[in-house]
């Protein structure tokens, strides 16, 4: 079974999706959303999904529809046995930290990396901004800090705890993330672009700001 993803370069959110399942050695193809035209907001996407948002993963048999990331993330653990705590625990471990990402990092992360890159540079707001840059901050002191001393968040291997919370530090946009201002944030990340079958946003999924004017 082939599975769609919908999904655009940009999209962090949409990348932990894309990841999820290229390292679940999933059959998957991306299907390009046109975020910054509006697409998201027509009706015909509503009709894929009524949140108006990527990602949104659909079986070639269109039996299926799913969408949230962290949800798409648990279906492919699912389907494939990998990428999971290796016992309840963990596995609950494993729901902590994506709970956790969805809440306290990626969603200030795509928030401020879209306003400090995408939005018309006039109106980027300057203290929002700053305010999640430092809510930010003590997000990622967070992560650092478990990170000390282990090479995972859970368990002995990677599993999609560490592909939700990486999802927007990827990213070479600035939005006032230094991967060697944290240094176990900073080897956890090259830990995970030495996996297997790991690529780059911009590489796995169409889309990216080059391609726009």
């Amino acid at each position: 079974m082939t599975l769609k993803l919908y999904c655009f370069g940009e999209s962090g959110n949409a990348y932990k999706a894309a990841l999820t399942l290229e390292l679940a050695g999933l059959d998957w193809q991306p299907v390009f959303v046109d975020f910054f035209n509006g697409e998201t907001r027509t009706p015909e996407f509503r009709a894929i999904n009524e949140m108006g948002e990527v990602p949104v993963l659909i079986g070639t048999d269109h039996d299926y529809r799913l969408t949230q990331s962290g949800a798409i993330q648990d279906y492919a653990v699912h389907l494939s046995g990998k990428l999971t705590g290796a016992t309840p625990e963990a596995r609950r471990e494993v729901l902590r930290w994506l709970l956790w990402d969805n809440h306290k990092l990626s969603s200030q992360a795509g928030m401020t990396r879209f306003m400090m890159n995408f939005l018309p540079e006039a109106k980027r707001p300057a203290e929002v901004i700053a305010f999640m840059q430092g809510r930010l901050k003590s997000a990622y002191a967070t992560l650092n800090t478990a990170l000390d001393g282990r090479d995972w968040l859970v368990g002995d291997a990677i599993t999609i705890a560490d592909i939700a919370c990486c999802g927007y530090l990827f990213y070479p946009e600035p939005f006032g993330f230094t991967r060697t201002d944290w240094p176990h944030i900073d080897a956890w990340l090259t830990r995970i672009a030495e996996t297997p079958g790991w690529k780059h946003p911009y590489d796995l999924m169409p889309g990216s700001p080059a391609d726009r004017p």
